[in-house]
């Protein structure tokens, strides 16, 4: 880690060497957006979505794209390792002011900071995991990527905390939004559920790709509403994220789903996305 190298504000150094002013906007305010991009073996996943999700979040919080497509690709060429299953974290704040004011500064420079890690093995992704329900406490913005996550964090805790690996959200209405740091899918009277886009969630890349890889393979699916109630009575439960790709939730709130074992259609969805994967390399 000591050696690190990252990228800042058009600079490559050392992580230990990375540094912003006290009065940067994402540091006071948490005013910011951030990006997570799969890259395999130095493969960027579906980079192009993953920069519509950039654009659409900076614009969510009247900011301007700084780069083309071909300018990040070239920021994050050199972080990236060929040999290795990694990802690229992307931070764009709104940069530094010279005073601490709610309202937007003129004519300042927004930071940006990219860095690549490597994506770890997940224990749970064969033998399932154990979740909860949570109310939803977030704000009405959650199709922004923000850098305030305090309330994620905070959800997320209570579930590490209860020895599980996700916060499911509900919200007031008793509907199911999408994990504390994940996308929800349900199998429910044999068809692969999971939430329509809209600012309730943070549409992930993985969530949009299964939902296309299923439409290609005839796996019955839909884009609808799920009630907690129909939740529990859901066969498999799955969260979907850049890093974590596709984890079967196997207890929820302390009871077993279905059987409390990984389902047959995940294991067909995740040797299709496996395999999806092997065919962009």
């Amino acid at each position: 880690m000591k050696n690190k190298i990252v990228y800042l504000n058009g600079q490559y150094l050392p992580l230990d060497q990375a540094q912003i002013s006290v009065m940067d906007r994402g540091f006071l305010f948490g005013d910011g957006i951030y990006e997570v991009i799969p890259c395999y073996f130095g493969n960027l996943f579906h980079f192009q979505a993953h920069l519509d999700r950039l654009i659409a979040s900076l614009e969510g919080i009247c900011m301007v794209n700084p780069y083309s497509a071909e300018q990040w690709l070239e920021i994050f060429k050199p972080l990236m390792d060929v040999s290795k299953n990694q990802y690229i974290y992307l931070q764009i704040t709104r940069g530094v002011a010279p005073k601490r004011d709610h309202a937007f500064p003129e004519n300042i420079q927004p930071t940006i900071f990219a860095m690549c890690s490597d994506i770890l093995p997940f224990a749970g992704l064969e033998t399932g995991v154990k979740a909860i329900t949570l109310d939803e406490s977030r704000w009405q913005f959650c199709n922004i990527k923000s850098i305030n996550l305090l309330a994620n964090i905070l959800l997320r805790q209570q579930a590490v905390e209860q020895e599980c690996a996700e916060a499911i959200l509900v919200n007031r209405d008793g509907f199911v939004t999408e994990g504390a740091a994940s996308n929800v899918f349900a199998v429910i009277n044999g068809e692969l559920v999971t939430p329509p886009k809209s600012n309730s969630i943070l549409a992930g890349i993985t969530r949009d790709v299964i939902l296309e890889l299923a439409e290609k393979n005839n796996i019955p699916h839909r884009e609808d509403s799920i009630s907690l109630d129909a939740l529990k009575t859901a066969t498999e439960i799955w969260v979907t994220s850049s890093t974590r790709e596709i984890i079967p939730v196997v207890e929820l709130d302390g009871q077993r789903v279905a059987d409390g074992k990984v389902g047959a259609v995940w294991h067909k969805v995740n040797s299709i996305f496996q395999a999806y994967k092997q065919s962009l390399l």
